[in-house]
């Protein structure tokens, strides 16, 4: 009589193939992406995070395969946002950009995730430059003006930021407590929203990214009186840094793509090969350029490393500015 028991091998492949579609994930990173990408962008449309992220997807479509779909989610200096890119299931179809703000938010007990173990590093990207300007009437020529005039009137001047606990918010009141200085913090949706109060004469000052405020300085609309980088801005020579200005501060901001925790290693390499490509794109490049932006490619495993350290730092500097 015939043995009608399956042969080991065969038995084996048939319990493989039976897993393989059961278990979500398995089967789908061999064939990922079979539809769209979502982007989502904490900060709304038009700002320096915003522009980056449709240069980078329209740059890495080609090599993803798919097309790439962004999603502004406003709120909170990027925490909204932040939550819904923790809240995603994380087969790699909805990833986002991390910025400094989004990863200190647990340190200013803004936010219930831990963004050392609640996000999927999958590829940094570049640096973000910061400046502050005033409108081109305002009666300041030079940062140290500023300063001045805000020391000899306590509460006084406002400055607008894309919100409570960013990196610009969070800087300036680093150089008030340097300067002995006390002024008004107006925290707003986006970059854009800042600038349009700025030159509504709502505010006395902006102190955000450049692709927010170049257009208007280089039409003379604004003036720009400080950048925050460790040189000179290349658009703006004639403009002082931080520390030629007085102030001992030098600001730089990661920007990077991630995930929710627990994607599958296979499609973080896939994500992280279409944008390394996309950040190639000479069409790319041209818009850092063009935004006075730096690049800075880090892999998914240093990228993830490079924002741990940096969140020592920046927990230490919310500790000193009695932030938290």
């Amino acid at each position: 009589m015939r043995d009608r028991r399956l042969p080991t091998e065969l038995a084996f492949s048939v319990i493989a193939v039976m897993l393989a579609v059961s278990i979500p994930g398995v089967a789908a990173a061999d064939d990922f992406p079979t539809r769209p990408i979502r982007i989502i962008v904490p900060f709304g449309a038009g700002g320096s995070n915003d522009i980056t992220t449709r240069a980078l997807a329209k740059a890495t479509e080609q090599h993803l395969g798919r097309a790439i779909v962004i999603e502004n989610i406003t709120g909170g200096g990027g925490l909204v946002g932040a939550n819904a890119i923790v809240a995603a299931q994380p087969e790699g179809y909805t990833i986002g950009t991390t910025v400094p703000s989004m990863l200190i938010a647990p340190y200013l007990k803004k936010a219930t995730y831990d963004a050392s173990k609640d996000f999927t590093y999958i590829i940094g990207v570049m640096g973000f430059s910061y400046g502050v300007v005033v409108r081109k009437d305002a009666p300041w020529k030079t940062f140290e003006q500023f300063l001045s005039d805000a020391r000899a009137n306590p509460g006084k001047i406002s400055y607008g930021t894309p919100g409570v606990g960013t990196f610009q918010q969070l800087t300036l009141e680093r150089i008030a407590k340097q300067q002995g200085i006390t002024w008004v913090s107006v925290p707003f949706r986006g970059d854009p929203d800042a600038i349009n109060s700025l030159l509504g004469g709502n505010i006395h000052a902006v102190a955000t990214t450049t692709s927010s405020w170049a257009p208007h300085v280089d039409s003379g609309d604004l003036r720009l009186l400080v950048t925050w980088g460790a040189e000179r801005a290349k658009s703006w020579p004639s403009v002082p840094t931080l520390k030629e200005s007085g102030v001992d501060i030098v600001v730089t901001a990661p920007y990077g793509l991630a995930g929710p925790k627990g994607m599958d290693p296979k499609v973080v390499k896939i994500l992280h090969d279409a944008f390394r490509k996309g950040i190639a794109d000479p069409a790319f490049r041209a818009t850092l350029t063009r935004l006075n932006e730096d690049m800075f490619y880090l892999g998914s495993a240093a990228y993830r490393d490079f924002v741990l350290e940096r969140m020592v730092d920046w927990k230490k500097m919310i500790e000193e500015l009695g932030a938290d």
